[in-house]
């Protein structure tokens, strides 16, 4: 038995179906042609009106006007004879958008195509489903050509289907009445292969950017507190055409501005406002970042801008990259997971990890606090507390205060609004409270006593140790970043040597790279020199500073709780009073710092 047996031959009917089908009769097409899975009952009529879909990126390396213009003729050559194209739709955009997003660029204007254009693809789409649609098929270059992604390319497949309207691609075989089955085979492993090779390409990309940022390139414009030094490309063949490469370092006064941030956050643990306000009060020793866009430069620092040095980790020394998704979720700050760190520090540190580490950490427990005491600005603030900022729940949280029946309290009460997400605080206490006046008794008992009572020198004596930490910690910093600049040196010596063998002794490049090869070498001598003066003093032990501190502190054996709020809170705020409810207890930590000025 035939399971698809030919037609029988109908006088006057061409194979290109030049000829006007016979009003009754046998029509002379196949069996699957005929089929309700065959194509739609108007492209069997002798003349079919045919719709261009055409689409170029202006990221790949080609020009759109000449592609536009290529991708139309070889349609125009793979149609039958009777077919006619009778509008253009086409777009200057990536074939990685979202269908939603399709169509809505206006890139094509700028490249003077002459052809026509009656709308992008969403125009397409719009006009298909209208009954009186001037077309009958679709036709594009290829199916990459309508989308590089198949979800997206089966979807406006779908939608052309919904309107009986045909996708043909002039690189598949325009065949009326052969299996639709094939068909669909062919298609589908076409537009496999297009998504198959922009996620090849993307990744082999990404892959190159991933191995140059750990060997400790730059990537885009430096952070401010950096300049971009460039070097020759280390492959030879790019670096003949002129392309280079750039590392990061540091820019004078700016990167002892980042510095100077650092300190100031981790040692007072003041906000990005109070820094800010220290910052403009000298703009000449602090100079302000500039945006790219020069016009939106406000000439003065903001929190914002405070908030992004902080949070910067290339301050640490290391270079970082993929810290913002800045196209597949619109600039969005990653996960730290997926950041890309360079293997070893690659430029001079002006924030010192341990340091840049301890920040992050402290960052969640005072993200939405403000420096200083004075009335939130919102119109329903009817009061202030003097412990605002400084008390925190076991399960991390800050607690915030709260006024009933003329008693003070701090509150957790977290939400159960973690919708799709684990319940961050399963097993907290519906509300916890801890009352103003018991912790306040607490703190400044501890502060008679043990800071201006008259035996506390006694007291602490044991922890002099670990006040003189800091000094001791700034220093080490201070040599590792020493070392940094010895190895950079060194590294970069290595480099002015090799190029200076390649060169001719009276060479002028030469010359200069001997003069740069002693600009080095003094660089290296000074760094080295600091080291050995930083470990002699390091050999001569720790300073008894916190002696003189508290002798220099007043005896006080009043009780604090009767001194007025602002000058209460003024000493909390300087000794960076913390106040930590233990988990699933009636007992809190209490801990101050003394400031070493």
């Amino acid at each position: 038995m035939t399971v698809n047996p030919p037609a029988p031959v109908v006088p006057g009917r061409s194979a290109s179906l030049s000829v006007t089908v016979p009003v009754s009769g046998p029509s002379g097409l196949s069996d699957y042609a005929v089929s309700p899975l065959g194509v739609p009952a108007a492209v069997l009529r002798d003349e079919v009106r045919v719709a261009f879909l055409g689409r170029t990126s202006t990221e790949d390396q080609q020009d759109p006007r000449q592609s536009m213009m290529r991708q139309l003729g070889n349609c125009k050559t793979a149609i039958p004879v009777s077919w006619v194209i009778v509008a253009h739709f086409y777009d200057v955009e990536s074939g990685r958008m979202e269908v939603e997003a399709r169509g809505q660029k206006t890139g094509y204007e700028r490249f003077d195509i002459p052809i026509a254009r009656d709308g992008g693809v969403a125009d397409l789409l719009d006009e298909v489903a209208h009954p009186g649609r001037r077309f009958d098929v679709v036709i594009c270059e290829s199916v990459s050509r309508v989308a590089r992604r198949t979800f997206e390319g089966l979807s406006i497949e779908r939608e052309l289907e919904r309107s009986k309207t045909s996708l043909f691609a002039a690189n598949e075989p325009i065949t009326l009445s052969g299996s639709r089955a094939q068909r669909i085979l062919q298609r589908r492993i076409n537009q496999s292969v297009a998504e198959y090779e922009v996620l090849n390409t993307l990744e082999q990309s990404w892959g190159g950017l991933c191995t140059h940022v750990r060997e400790g390139w730059n990537i885009s414009k430096p952070p401010y507190g950096y300049k971009a030094t460039t070097y020759r490309h280390p492959n030879p063949t790019k670096a003949a055409k002129g392309q280079s490469k750039t590392r990061l370092e540091p820019d004078g006064v700016r990167a002892e501005t980042v510095t100077q941030i650092a300190l100031w956050r981790y040692h007072e643990g003041i906000g990005y406002d109070t820094i800010a306000d220290r910052l403009n009060a000298d703009p000449f020793k602090y100079p302000p970042p500039e945006p790219p866009n020069r016009e939106r430069a406000r000439g003065a620092w903001g929190k914002t801008s405070v908030f992004e040095v902080l949070r910067n980790p290339k301050y640490t020394g290391y270079q970082v990259f993929n810290r913002r998704a800045s196209r597949s979720r619109h600039g969005k700050v990653n996960d730290p997971v997926k950041w890309v760190w360079s293997t070893e520090p690659a430029h001079e540190p002006l924030v010192p990890k341990w340091m840049y580490d301890e920040l992050t950490a402290r960052r969640q427990a005072r993200r939405g606090s403000r420096d200083g005491n004075s009335p939130n600005i919102h119109p329903a603030t009817r009061r202030t507390y003097v412990l605002r900022g400084m008390v925190f729940c076991g399960c991390g949280r800050r607690m915030f205060g709260t006024h009933r029946h003329n008693i003070t309290y701090y509150s957790c009460w977290p939400r159960s609004n973690n919708r799709g997400q684990p319940d961050r605080h399963a097993g907290h206490s519906k509300a916890v409270y801890l009352r103003e006046d018991a912790i306040l008794e607490a703190i400044t008992r501890f502060f008679v006593d043990r800071v201006f009572g008259p035996h506390r020198d006694d007291i602490v004596a044991a922890d002099l140790d670990g006040i003189d930490d800091r000094t001791e910690r700034e220093r080490r910093f201070e040599r590792e970043r020493l070392q940094r600049v010895v190895a950079d040196v060194t590294r970069r010596q290595s480099s002015v040597l090799r190029q200076a063998q390649n060169g001719d002794r009276d060479d002028p490049f030469a010359t200069a790279l001997r003069s740069t090869y002693n600009d080095l070498d003094a660089e290296k001598t000074a760094a080295l020199s600091s080291i050995a003066q930083l470990d002699a003093t390091g050999e001569s032990g720790p300073s008894r500073s916190g002696a003189a501190l508290l002798e220099a502190l007043p005896y006080l054996m009043r009780n604090l709780t009767t001194a007025p709020e602002p000058l209460v809170r003024r000493l909390f705020e300087i000794t960076q009073v913390a106040v930590r409810l233990r988990d699933n207890s009636d007992y809190v930590t209490i801990t101050i710092t003394l400031p070493a000025d």
